[in-house]
């Protein structure tokens, strides 16, 4: 059975994984006929409330947030290979912009997760498939914008496409069900909730984009 890991930032849409993103994303693999292998890194960072959008001052692990996801079936980033993985794919959600990098706070000048950074130049190495939905694909043009120009998609939004355009990477605008695929780099991104106002509109999305995935493995 193919496996598709699924990098996860924590469990929440304003200080982790987008949990309906993830969830689907998940779906998606095992309609595929795949094994969904979890993963996320073993930092603590700030919480928000959910209800307010307000800082906490509370601090939490991403690893044991996700885990509440993954239903416990997860790992720590740094101990997965490329070796191991068929693809990867990445769900949105803020963490993917603020845990696995400080997109969301310095844009094209962020810094990234080392062990999430090294998962993914491997996955590149490798020439195996690359998925990633929401606002994740700014990750993805954080670490690969300079070496491979990567073009990818987050939706619309002017202003953070300024910024992954500024990393090296190519904005390209898209529809909130619809995808881009880089061929050269085979990646494959989507808005998801970037744009859309309804669940249904992230479940036709991200399909798509786990169903382009699998095709490219």
């Amino acid at each position: 059975m193919r496996k598709i890991g699924v990098v996860l930032s924590g469990c929440g849409v304003y200080d982790g994984s987008e949990i309906h993103e993830a969830v689907l994303t998940l779906l998606a693999i095992d309609r595929q006929g795949c094994e969904a292998v979890c993963m996320a890194p073993n930092i603590d960072l700030s919480v928000i409330n959910h209800l307010t959008t307000q800082e906490t001052g509370e601090k939490r692990n991403v690893l044991l947030e996700s885990a509440r996801i993954a239903r416990g079936n997860i790992r720590d980033v740094k101990e997965v290979k490329a070796a191991e993985l068929d693809a990867i794919i990445f769900p949105g959600g803020f963490g993917a912009a603020k845990n696995l990098c400080d997109f969301a706070v310095k844009g094209a000048a962020a810094s990234v997760n080392p062990d999430v950074a090294r998962l993914l130049k491997e996955i590149v190495a490798a020439r195996k498939p690359i998925g990633a939905v929401c606002i994740a694909p700014a990750f993805i043009a954080a670490v690969l914008g300079k070496d491979c120009s990567p073009t990818v998609t987050i939706g619309n939004d002017a202003g953070t496409a300024t910024e992954i355009d500024k990393t090296g990477a190519k904005h390209q605008i898209c529809t909130v069900s619809e995808l881009v695929v880089d061929l050269k780099n085979k990646l494959v991104t989507s808005p998801a909730y970037m744009l859309a106002t309804r669940i249904s509109e992230v479940a036709e999305g991200v399909d798509k984009c786990v169903r382009e995935v699998v095709k490219l493995i």
